[in-house]
């Protein structure tokens, strides 16, 4: 529901405040979500005492920095003749083996770092989105965004891109509660991002050949702004399938994504893995922007060109296709480790250290021998012996 209306909410910008900037007012256009901002911020701050989470100790953000910088340490000093072999050089960070954190804080910060494969693959899937504000509207721009005399804003086709996620999450919600009734399971969240990700390749496949397709239509003059551009005659709805596959793709990625982080992260650091998440969606933002200015060097400005009637936009597409292919490939390589999401919550208490742990395997310890005492004493009674 949280993707659901942020993505409604979307749609009503692009196609409500993207007109009003584009055809009415530019000024108009940065006020509006000013104000929109404004109000609510004054309203975060009147109910602010309603949205005060508290969680558990010992997930600190420093804490799990901490487990890293320990670690790295204990590794360059060396200490083997103390801490021995180890299966992860994170374990160095636990007291047992020389380190400064108990052994459970460090196994949650373990079964976060087994998540960071799963965020580095989403990195090139946001280059693919990233070309939405892009590439994709560089086309749009230079396609006819004339309807019926009406000159369409062209951030309208993202609305395009919208309305499958709109129409597809609430079904595939439907449909996996209807096979739950019938006590079939529902399609993995797993195999959801693998699919995701194949449609974003597909968006990019179909947006190159879209372009080559709209270079052979006659040039036409259209106004944008006030600047008078030569675009292509072509409609921009003919652009309209690439945006839907890109939409199908975020309707089933960015949920699954989420619903896996949380579900494979320890309750302790569950805030810090969706942080996680969330800088590998930002860091794959700037990555797109580095291919950019790399194949604009490299290609000299024709594979991303200033000026798409002179250029080949479209060998840009199949090359950042090309990348999202090999990414789906490594993610199906590592997807085994997780699939299965039925595990039990074993989020551990990290309060103690290793010496209290100590402490409590010799009380059991007691326990133990105190009850085969009392057993012994039962069955051979001590006058008897004596």
């Amino acid at each position: 529901m949280f993707y659901w209306l942020m993505n409604l909410n979307c749609a009503v910008v692009f196609v409500g405040i993207a007109y009003i900037q584009q055809s009415v007012a530019k000024n108009l256009g940065f006020l509006i979500p000013f104000t929109s901002v404004l109000i609510t911020l004054i309203t975060v701050h009147m109910v602010q005492n309603r949205l005060i989470y508290r969680p558990k100790k010992g997930g600190s953000l420093m804490g799990t920095f901490g487990v890293f910088i320990n670690a790295l340490k204990m590794c360059c000093i060396r200490y083997r003749h103390i801490s021995g072999d180890v299966s992860s050089w994170l374990d160095r960070a636990k007291e047992n083996h020389g380190g400064w954190y108990s052994e459970a804080h460090v196994e949650n910060v373990k079964r976060l770092v087994r998540l960071f494969p799963l965020f580095a693959f989403q990195i090139l899937y946001r280059t693919c989105i990233f070309q939405v504000p892009s590439a994709y509207f560089i086309q749009t721009m230079h396609s006819n965004l004339k309807l019926s005399g009406l000159l369409l804003p062209i951030a309208a086709m993202n609305v395009t891109g919208i309305i499958p996620l709109l129409l597809l999450a609430p079904f595939l919600e439907y449909v996996g509660s209807c096979l739950l009734s019938m006590h079939r399971r529902p399609l993995s969240p797993l195999v959801q991002i693998v699919i995701g990700h194949l449609f974003a390749a597909l968006s990019v496949v179909v947006a190159g050949i879209s372009e080559m397709h709209r270079r052979r239509f006659v040039l036409v003059e259209q106004s944008l702004s006030g600047k008078v551009l030569l675009v292509s005659s072509m409609p921009c709805f003919q652009l309209a399938p690439q945006y839907v596959l890109l939409g199908m793709a975020e309707a089933l990625v960015t949920p699954a994504c989420s619903l896996v982080t949380f579900r494979l992260s320890p309750a302790s650091v569950r805030g810090i893995s969706m942080h996680f998440m969330t800088l590998f969606n930002g860091v794959g933002c700037f990555v797109g922007a580095v291919i950019i200015q790399m194949v604009y060097l490299i290609s000299g400005g024709d594979w991303f060109p200033n000026d798409l009637n002179a250029g080949h936009l479209d060998r840009f597409f199949f090359l950042v296709a090309s990348f999202m292919l090999l990414n789906l490939l490594g993610l199906w390589r590592v997807s085994d480790r997780y699939r299965d999401l039925n595990r039990e919550d074993d989020d551990q208490c990290i309060k103690g250290g290793f010496l209290a742990d100590k402490l409590m395997e010799h009380e059991k310890s007691l326990k133990f021998y105190d009850s085969v005492l009392e057993c012994s004493s039962t069955y051979f009674p001590v006058e008897s012996i004596l």
